[in-house]
């Protein structure tokens, strides 16, 4: 039986259908305000258009519909307002944006959301408030065209107008060009990106270039952390702009204090400089010679490192399936660096070669490095430029033409402005990679179309008893040893706990240990006991275990999903131990049972292969065995055994 958690979904404010005459008003103010930021210059700007009129409306009803077409719940909506909203008690209103989600938690759940509008609503943080930066990796913008540019200032502008600012750090590779024409395509790069972002708002962005500093004296960071020669020697270049509204682009180039000479360097260096001096971890080398204790003084809260990246992101494990939509990197990152370097030396990006893999291998190992100094909360997203500046897929723009009465085919979700909201990816890291590109082919994209961006989160390491390291889990021999849920290597304390708050009802933990003590398959914990799953080999109903075993009819069965409430929908806690349960520990397939009135019930249809409601009685049956629904003798074995298991609570009743 599993926890009912906290998915509920929550209904947007709106359907599409409904936008033009509901924007009307709301893209009004936020022009307004715009224009307000404008109208301070000393060069007036002549009227717009009618043809820039149309296309600035479009431009900001397709902003809607991105933040409309975010999925997010109730509590994602909180977290997104209390993380982003303005605690000052005069709100900027330059710019000020109308943002879709609800405040109100005692709102009915049936009931229409409504806007949050104006300058009363989501705004950039007051002058005195530390600004929630988001540090931005642009790899080979020489390679993109305008058109492409273009579209990720304006991404990248609309992430600004939801709260999250960009300090921008252009990485050209060109480790193998001379240092005058170096110099040049860097500065070229830079002037392109400033003049992109400045097009689509104003305060628009500015060039820091004398920020960065390289010592020879050593690091200026904490020792245990990630550390070089670079830190920020003017920060005041960083902070006052930021302040303003400013989006920073600092080129990845430092000044020299043996040289006195501006030198080109590595832009993941740069970037973890900036993270070290923005979060106060870079430290006075002096002062700490002299023994005064370093103490760390926070310039802004890094939200987010943004790597945009013509690679995309990381890799999945086959061909075809797109990027890994989730990297837990306290348990994964080995495994998947591992897999790139397997990669690279197979030659299975046989149009880049090795060069693809490495990019890879490097993003991942940035994201390592700047996350190990963030708080849990920080994110890294890897993606490609046509991902951030959502452009349309091939395929795609094809359809558009095909579809008649003027009515287009939608764009896909664009993956920053989601995660900005949700902090979660796009697709759930525990949906099959078939439930993904259904859904792709609903939305009219190509089917060889795949998503291309990573979310990486420092995340949580995964404990797994017995270990799998060897092997998954296998039916134990009758009378051989086998675990117990009172084993030391078990918290059972921590345990019950993280299934009574799950749950939101009391165990009877007396006559579930009795239950489960000769049947007990594993147990997978995440974190410090944040997240749970007991499983089980159960008997069909008159078969003994020796009989079973021999016949190859003992059941895999999930007895317990638990996730604390305050980890639900955060962190991907549920996404983390279901992954583990179905590629580690029972890759062959597991049922379980849930109520029919389970609101997660939708969650665990779309993670299954299939779903039955079991005639009278009130339990639904789900399965991950592919061949379940094929094969009558396992179907009546997982039925049977999703009828008879006895409930262990302390408040059940004899007919629950």
């Amino acid at each position: 039986m599993l926890g009912r958690g906290g998915r509920c979904a929550w209904k947007r404010a709106t359907s599409v259908a409904q936008l033009p005459s509901l924007t009307q008003t709301s893209l009004r103010r936020f022009s307004a305000a715009e224009n307000g930021a404008s109208s301070g210059r000393s060069d007036k700007k002549r009227p717009p258009s009618a043809t820039e009129a149309k296309q600035k409306r479009e431009s900001d009803r397709q902003f809607l519909i991105s933040v409309l077409e975010s999925s997010a719940t109730k509590r994602d909506a909180k977290t997104y307002l209390q993380t982003f909203g303005s605690k000052g008690s005069e709100p900027k209103k330059t710019p000020a944006f109308t943002t879709i989600l609800s405040e109100n938690e005692t709102r009915d759940q049936s009931s229409s959301s409504h806007l949050v509008k104006g300058p009363e609503g989501v705004s950039v943080a007051s002058a005195n408030e530390v600004p929630h930066i988001a540090i931005v990796k642009v790899r080979q913008p020489q390679e993109w065209d305008d058109e492409l540019l273009d579209g990720v200032a304006k991404t990248l502008t609309r992430l600004r107008d939801l709260g999250l600012r960009s300090v921008i750090v252009p990485d050209c590779d060109l480790d193998d060009v001379d240092a005058s024409h170096s110099k040049q395509i860097i500065s070229d790069q830079t002037d392109r990106v400033i003049r992109a972002i400045s097009r689509h708002s104003s305060p628009g962005a500015e060039l820091v270039t004398s920020a960065v500093w390289k010592s020879g004296k050593g690091s200026h960071g904490v020792p245990t952390v990630a550390s070089s020669q670079l830190f920020v020697g003017f920060g005041s270049g960083l902070t006052a702009p930021l302040r303003h509204g400013h989006i920073l682009v600092v080129p990845p180039r430092a000044f020299d204090e043996d040289t006195l000479r501006y030198t080109h360097v590595n832009a993941d260096d740069v970037i973890c400089a900036l993270t070290r001096y923005f979060t106060g971890l870079q430290f006075d080398q002096q002062k700490v010679a002299d023994g005064a204790e370093p103490r760390p003084d926070r310039k802004a809260l890094v939200d987010r490192i943004i790597v945009i990246d013509p690679a995309g992101g990381i890799p999945a494990l086959r061909d075809g399936d797109g990027a890994r939509v989730f990297v837990n990197l306290e348990e994964e990152f080995d495994k998947v660096q591992a897999a790139l370097a397997a990669r690279g030396q197979a030659g299975m990006h046989k149009d880049t070669g090795i060069t693809s893999t490495t990019r890879h291998a490097e993003n991942l190992t940035l994201a390592k490095k700047t996350l190990a100094i963030l708080p849990p909360t920080s994110s890294a997203i890897i993606t490609s430029p046509a991902e951030a500046a959502n452009r349309k897929a091939p395929q795609q723009q094809a359809n558009d033409a095909l579809v008649s009465g003027g009515v287009k085919t939608r764009r896909w979700q664009n993956p920053l402005i989601h995660n900005l909201i949700t902090d979660r990816p796009i697709y759930s890291a525990s949906l099959p990679i078939g439930r993904i590109k259904s859904s792709a082919r609903r939305g009219h994209i190509s089917p060889d179309w795949m998503p291309t961006t990573t979310l990486a989160k420092k995340g949580l390491p995964v404990t797994i008893f017995p270990d799998t390291r060897n092997g998954p889990w296998t039916p134990p021999k009758p009378g051989g040893p086998r675990l117990r849920l009172t084993d030391t290597c078990i918290d059972l304390p921590r345990l019950v706990h993280l299934i009574n708050d799950s749950f939101n009802r009391q165990l009877d933990v007396e006559h579930y240990l009795r239950r489960v003590e000769n049947d007990l398959a594993g147990v997978i914990i995440a974190g410090e006991y944040e997240g749970g799953a007991i499983l089980t080999w159960e008997r069909p109903f008159g078969l003994d275990h020796e009989t079973a075993y021999a016949t190859g009819r003992l059941v895999p069965y999930l007895d317990k999903f638990a996730v604390l409430k305050r980890s639900q929908g955060a962190g991907g806690v549920a996404d983390i131990v279901f992954n583990a349960m179905v590629r580690d520990c029972f890759p062959d397939g597991v049922c379980w049972r849930s109520r029919k009135n389970n609101p997660v019930n939708k969650w665990y249809f779309e993670r299954s292969c299939g779903v039955r409601k079991l005639p009278d009685s009130n339990w639904a049956m789900f399965w991950t065995t592919p061949e379940a629904a094929t094969s009558e003798q396992i179907m009546q074995d997982y039925e049977d055994v999703c009828r008879n298991i006895e409930p262990s609570w302390a408040d059940t009743k004899p007919a629950d």
